[in-house]
């Protein structure tokens, strides 16, 4: 069977590019993978996401273990027949849910006990069983189990939060054990501080992964500490392994990510606002349901070439969303998708050719202008 591999194939400044290669197919860096919490990603048809230029998605090990259960996607043929993705998929370790979404949740060092917040069923996740369920789903890229406490929190509990991941993090790999064509990533935690993250790195090093995270952050402790983070953080991990930044985010996030070193991330955010209404465009944020959209007849971005942007006016995608049609939140979605994939092609393709500090340069002024002007 083919393995995993990162071939790292340029780089400008800090910035990165190249291709992950997996038994299901390339995962062209810097790459972003939408979010398919419930084996869906919401609104969309997988062969709509592949079209859209995504070469991976994500799942959710905590939502998809409650329902519909690990045990029954493995007797249907595994996540990626089930869900009709063929690509690779990567699945998170259910830690982060569990610490934010479960109920009644007890954290010891064998692992995390807790409710369900669909039926309040107790549940056991240990590092033993996240492996298991992510081996019965399938999935080609696998996160070690690990604690994120929500920031702002004091040192000592940061520091007792990221040993306990370590510790974690070796149980996990004694778990996996060897899975040929399946990878599995380490996540560095330690909060903000320097130290933390210095020796979270050095004992994810020593244990030995296939790719490495960077866990902990977009928890609620702004761009400006993220980035902060990230100055030394990414640094401290191999610099040829993928790099992993978890739960990233706005556009101006992610590039200021990339130009920091990652090659991976993921948001629900392209979806989620897809459905409330918002869309991402070169020129910032439009708000579709504002009523200046009701008379206008031109598309959301004249630049774009999603079905959205190519079939539809934000004329029409005011009244559908006004009307809580279906087809609003799948059109908005699709395009939100697209645009986020285009601009990590745009990231892709400056990174290859040297001239990153320009697109970047470009990107942030033309996002500078806002939106088109009202007819």
């Amino acid at each position: 069977m083919e393995k995993f591999s990162f071939d790292l194939q340029a780089r400008d400044g800090s910035a990165r590019t190249g291709v992950i290669s997996t038994p299901r197919g390339d995962i062209r860096t810097p790459a972003f993978m939408p979010v398919g919490t419930a084996a869906t990603v919401k609104a969309m048809m997988p062969e709509s996401v592949a079209a859209t230029g995504a070469d991976i998605l994500l799942g959710n090990t905590y939502h998809l273990m409650l329902r519909p259960t690990a045990e029954r996607i493995d007797r249907l043929g595994g996540l990626h027949k089930f869900m009709n993705w063929h690509k690779p998929i990567l699945t998170d370790s259910g830690g982060f849910q569990v610490m934010s979404l479960a109920d009644l949740r007890k954290l010891t060092e064998k692992g995390v006990t807790f409710k369900s917040h669909i039926d309040g069923s107790k549940h056991e996740l240990t590092p033993e069983r996240s492996m298991e369920i992510q081996k019965l789903l399938g999935s080609d890229i696998v996160m070690c189990f690990d604690e994120c406490p929500a920031l702002p929190a004091d040192r000592d509990r940061i520091a007792d939060s990221m040993r306990l991941s370590m510790r974690w993090a070796a149980r996990s790999r004694d778990a996996f054990g060897d899975r040929p064509g399946h990878a599995l990533f380490g996540i560095q935690q330690g909060g903000l501080e320097k130290d933390f993250r210095e020796e979270s790195a050095k004992a994810l090093v020593d244990i030995g992964f296939d790719g490495y995270a960077v866990g902990g952050l977009a928890v609620g402790e702004g761009q400006e500490a993220m980035f902060g983070c990230l100055d030394f953080a990414t640094d401290m991990l191999p610099v040829d392994r993928p790099r992993y930044l978890m739960g990233v985010g706005k556009p101006d996030d992610i590039v200021g990510a990339v130009a920091r070193g990652i090659d991976m991330m993921d948001c629900v955010l392209p979806s989620r606002s897809g459905r409330t209404g918002q869309a991402f465009t070169r020129h910032g944020v439009v708000n579709i349901k504002n009523a200046r959209h009701a008379d206008d007849p031109r598309p959301l971005d004249e630049d774009c070439t999603c079905p959205a942007c190519s079939n539809y006016s934000r004329a029409y995608l005011h009244h559908v969303f006004r009307s809580q049609e279906m087809i609003s939140g799948m059109l908005l979605t699709w395009h939100n998708l697209h645009y986020f994939q285009e601009l990590m092609a745009g990231m892709r393709g400056a990174i290859a050719a040297g001239t990153f500090d320009a697109w970047q340069a470009g990107f942030h002024a033309q996002r500078a202008q806002g939106d088109i002007e009202p007819l």
